[in-house]
């Protein structure tokens, strides 16, 4: 079947888009996997010890061990700067925005994604855990977002409990931050 050529000039100008998706998201693949590798290691040199069994093996609060925080970077998506950094300790996980970040709380999709799904399912999760007596009531997840006027500064989820929360906590709050600058930038 013979194209005229106006099809062949749109089939390749379709092919040239394609090769450009292509190319972007080789390059979106190729950032992603440097940061899992980056989390992958950090998470490695890390000590994801429970924080009831750190509590068991201390005599008294004057002698409890301090607990270093790691450094998590949390990069943009787009141009892989790094927008804010992520502290883990047996408790928690400490979200710093870098104090050049001005987001509010109510860019999208923090709320609906972040906030909503993804800690929300985590806390109907440990509900029903606590429900059921599996988990205590005061070990179900939480988070605390502090503020400098209305812009975030720290997002803090206490109680986050297993180590894949983790990865998934700090991979959501990266995308969420990512898209939340795109959508300020609208």
């Amino acid at each position: 079947m013979k194209h005229s050529e106006e099809q062949i000039s749109e089939i390749a100008s379709w092919r040239e888009d394609l090769l450009k998706q292509i190319n972007n998201h080789t390059k979106a693949i190729e950032i992603l996997e440097k940061r899992l590798s980056v989390l992958d290691s950090m998470l490695k040199e890390s000590s994801f010890t429970k924080a009831s069994s750190l509590e068991k093996s201390q005599k008294s609060p004057e002698e409890k061990i301090p607990i270093e925080k790691k450094s998590i970077p949390i990069t943009s998506g787009n141009d892989g700067k790094i927008i804010a950094n992520a502290f883990v300790t047996p408790d928690q996980v400490e979200i710093i925005l870098e104090n050049d970040m001005v987001i509010t709380a109510d860019v999208p999709p923090f709320k609906s994604f972040f906030i909503d799904r993804i800690i929300g399912e985590m806390k109907r999760k440990d509900l029903l855990d606590a429900e059921s007596g599996k988990i205590q009531k005061n070990s179900i997840i939480d988070y605390v977002i502090n503020k400098n006027g209305s812009d975030i500064r720290e997002i803090i989820i206490k109680n986050y409990k297993e180590k894949e929360r983790v990865n998934e906590i700090i991979s959501t709050a990266g995308w969420s931050l990512t898209r939340m600058l795109e959508n300020i930038k609208k």
